[in-house]
């Protein structure tokens, strides 16, 4: 067997293998021990103890082949094998270690026979060690009683040396400065000398020391008062203090006192520096104006005020924060550490642990430090309410950040105190403030704005002569550029100074701002304050003040330019079709804005300004109507329509209508599309006239011409309105050109109908009326989405005329055409 030869540590694995196996035979754990198992009851189970070899040979000759059972026999035979030369490695690897084990043992004989001679050598110095020193002791035990009493003699005598010359000792400390070892000898022997002072000597000695004590603390309490000193020596003054039985309220109080004063010091400094920094606005344009003619609205260099320009100050609010970071707060820390470390850090021993001094002193410091920081605070509220100017808002955060920064360092000092929340306080109001003025601005800029709108809208008819406004078609070099380009301009310039506000106040929430990450500045400043406060108040103040634009008095419409309102209605139309999402998203992003609290929904400002653009939208088309009625009017009014002259020509007062209502239909077409119209007939401008024909006339007109025939006229014109079509004249417009252009021509057509009720006409004023009519009709029609609408309204003004007319006489057809074609 090869195996049997082969050294047990040259195959590691082949020994585990071995060894499991083994254990495994004999149902060995892995800690050697015998592991319960449950007893195999099948004889055929080879492993088993009940294993039958007859009954196991009878199995396999019955279930196997005769190939499976010459196989079978040859894996018997491998594994007796197998185990064979297992046993032999087993007996090999034990044998070797018997025999180690018992050189071990020989070995271990002749070590321990080795010890046993040393101990007994050892036990028998230990035994004369023992004797002798028994020895010793016998012999100096008489002598030992005297030298204890000679040193307790000389322990007494070095005492009482120590209390005669303690005296000059502390005279000698007092002369060197040496404080601490002057008050560390007197504790030394204060208890002995109170304890022996009914004694004449000891009662000498006491008085002496007393008198040197006080005098020490003199000069303790006087360096202490005077303050010049280091803090370790000011630290030391105090313990001395204390431990000469000094009050520690009376020590807190002086040194509060004390730097009450160098504070005071500090604070009059900073109000006079309030005092005499007086702040005014300087004047100047709401921003640079860079070119007259490229920036029709830019707000003019002659304003008064300007809300987003810095005030002129002596020093400029960092200075100030920085002067009293620098100074206050610098000071106030070094006084709160100092002061800590004086009484309420300092390791309290013997009789001052049972005062409770540190939660004496941390009350004090707290009521000392919380009323010069409302001293500092209003200071740096009153500072901050004199910044006005939102130029430049950069410094103003700045200074912010760097007031809030230090003041973080006493709340490290000093935790559980509120200065540093008063401080995050004053920082929250200070951004609430200045999103007010930056609204403030904002709507000023924007009055402003409009007033150079203003100016650009009458400066055509200063130029121009008589040009109309609406820019279309005037020629001259000074004539200011049209209203596409004043909406665009005016627009422009309002979202762009929008947009330089919102990055202005971004600056309270960037990254490097320590204040940012504070709760207010994460949450409501940007939804409440910047979303709410700032963008829709702005955009709420905008549809409101051109609100405003609508309720002025006068039939003219006031002093407002009918096209400002035309021109206001269609920047609070696109504000409603994009501007509004645009800013609002562009907010919503910029500031990350969570809308956790309620907030105005896009919709309902939407709607706000659409209410806006259509509220000023009927409000023009109402001036623009009572302007050409004005003219109707007074055309009617001032005119004697009996005893007039035969007509010849159409009034002037028709021509100006018509000239007044194409640039009207200019000055619209420039902001709105065209809008849809009705289809209109081959021959509208042949076929105006057709309601007047004489077939109709002769109906309507036939029982004036018959004396004897009825007068029933009144009662044909009511069936007549009866199948008529109600005309809603004062209806909302559309946002396009033709429904407003209709809604001027219905006020300005009505107008002309009731004046005519209000006349009485001879022959040839009624056919002054159908001269005109028949003019109107000529042109009116193309600005109307339905013709019928004119020719209703202007069948209405002749009928009306026919009437109140004394001689009603129409004239016939083919003059009227001949005279309006030569008009």
């Amino acid at each position: 067997m090869s195996s049997a030869t082969t050294p047990p540590d040259s195959d590691p694995s082949q020994r585990r293998r071995v060894h499991s196996m083994l254990k495994h035979y004999y149902g060995l754990n892995e800690e050697g021990k015998v592991t319960e198992q449950a007893e195999s009851l099948d004889p055929c189970d080879i492993n088993g103890p009940h294993f039958d070899p007859e009954v196991y040979l009878n199995k396999l000759r019955m279930e196997c082949s005769l190939g499976e059972l010459m196989d079978h026999e040859s894996c018997m035979v491998k594994q007796i094998r197998s185990l064979d030369s297992d046993m032999q490695t087993l007996v090999y690897e034990n044998y070797n270690k018997f025999i180690s084990a018992t050189d071990t043992i020989r070995k271990m004989k002749n070590d321990f026979k080795k010890m046993e001679d040393e101990m007994d050598c050892l036990s028998a110095n230990m035994a004369a060690i023992t004797e002798f020193s028994a020895h010793i002791s016998g012999t100096l035990q008489d002598q030992h009683a005297q030298i204890t009493k000679l040193s307790g003699v000389h322990t007494l005598l070095r005492k009482l040396q120590f209390l005669f010359e303690l005296p000059a000792r502390l005279n000698k400390c007092l002369e060197l400065q040496a404080y601490a070892q002057a008050v560390s000898a007197h504790r030394r022997a204060r208890c002995v000398l109170q304890q022996y002072s009914h004694m004449p000597s000891f009662r000498g000695i006491q008085d002496d020391c007393h008198v040197i004590m006080e005098q020490l603390a003199q000069q303790l309490r006087q360096k202490f008062r005077d303050g010049g000193s280091s803090a370790k020596d000011l630290s030391e003054c105090v313990e001395l203090l204390l431990q000469l039985d000094e009050p520690a309220e009376e020590l807190c109080d002086k040194f509060l006192s004390h730097a009450q004063s160098r504070f005071e010091a500090d604070l009059q400094g900073l109000e006079a520096e309030l005092k005499d920094s007086p702040v005014t606005d300087t004047g100047g344009g709401l921003v640079q104006k860079t070119n007259p003619g490229s920036n029709p609205v830019s707000p003019s260099s002659s304003s008064t005020t300007n809300p987003f320009l810095s005030p002129t100050a002596g020093t400029d609010i960092l200075e100030f924060i920085d002067r009293g970071c620098n100074e206050f707060v610098s000071s106030l820390c070094l006084v709160i550490a100092s002061y800590q470390e004086l009484f309420i850090n300092r390791p309290q021993e013997g009789e001052l642990a049972s005062k409770n001094i540190p939660e004496m002193a941390n009350g004090k410091l707290h009521v000392f430090v919380d009323t010069l920081a409302a001293r500092y605070f209003s200071l740096v509220e009153r500072r901050i309410q004199e910044e006005k100017g939102v130029s430049d808002n950069s410094l103003l955060v700045r200074a912010l950040d760097r007031f809030h920064r230090r003041l973080q360092a006493i709340s490290k000092l000093l935790p559980g105190s509120a200065v540093p929340s008063q401080g995050t306080e004053i920082v929250v109001r200070a951004a609430r403030e200045r999103i007010k003025q930056y609204l403030s601005a904002l709507q000023t800029f924007y009055h402003d704005s409009l007033t150079d709108v203003r100016q650009a809208l009458a400066a055509p008819r200063q130029s121009a002569g008589g040009a109309s406004v609406s820019g279309g078609g005037a020629t001259s070099k000074d004539a200011t550029p049209s209203l596409p380009e004043l909406l665009t301009s005016l627009s422009n310039f309002i979202l762009n100074q929008l947009k330089s506000v919102l990055a202005s106040v971004h600056l309270f929430t960037a990254k490097d701002i320590t204040f940012s990450n504070k709760p207010y500045f994460k949450g409501e400043f940007c939804s409440q304050g910047v979303r709410e406060g700032l963008v829709v108040s702005f955009i709420k103040f905008i549809c409101q003040s051109s609100r405003q634009y609508c309720e002025s008095a006068g039939d003219r419409g006031g002093s407002t330019p009918p096209a400002l309102l035309l021109l206001l209605s269609r920047l609070c139309l696109d504000y409603e079709t994009s501007t509004i999402s645009y800013i609002l998203t562009l907010t919503d992003e910029q500031f990350l804005v969570q809308h956790h609290t309620p907030v105005t929904p896009v919709t309902a400002l939407c709607a706000e300004a659409r209410e806006a653009a259509q509220k000023l939208l009927n409000h023009y088309v109402k001036v623009q109507g009572l302007i050409i009625s004005q003219m109707l009017r007074k055309s009617v009014e001032t005119r004697d329509w009996v005893n007039t002259i035969e007509p010849r020509n159409v009034r002037a007062v028709m021509k100006r209508v018509v000239e007044d209502t194409t640039s009207i239909d200019v000055q619209v077409g420039l902001l709105y599309e065209e809008g849809v119209r009705k289809a209109h007939s081959s021959d509208s401008s042949k076929r105006t006239f057709s309601v007047y024909s004489s077939s109709r006339q002769q109906i309507r007109y036939a029982p004036s011409y018959t004396p004897s025939a009825p007068m029933d006229t009144n009662l044909l014109s009511n069936i007549h309105k009866l199948f008529s079509e109600r005309i809603d004249i004062f209806s909302p417009v559309e946002f396009n050109k033709v429904s407003v252009l209709t809604g001027i021509i219905k006020i300005s057509l009505k107008t002309f109908l009731e004046c005519v009720r209000l006349r009485t006409f001879g022959r040839y004023g009624l056919q002054q009326i159908q001269v005109d009519c028949h003019y109107l009709q000529m042109y009116l029609w193309r600005f109307v989405s339905d013709e019928n609408l004119v020719h209703f309204l202007l069948d209405e003004i002749v009928g009306s005329a026919a009437h109140r007319c004394l001689d009603p006489s129409p004239m016939e057809q083919s003059v009227i055409e001949v005279i309006c074609e030569r008009g």
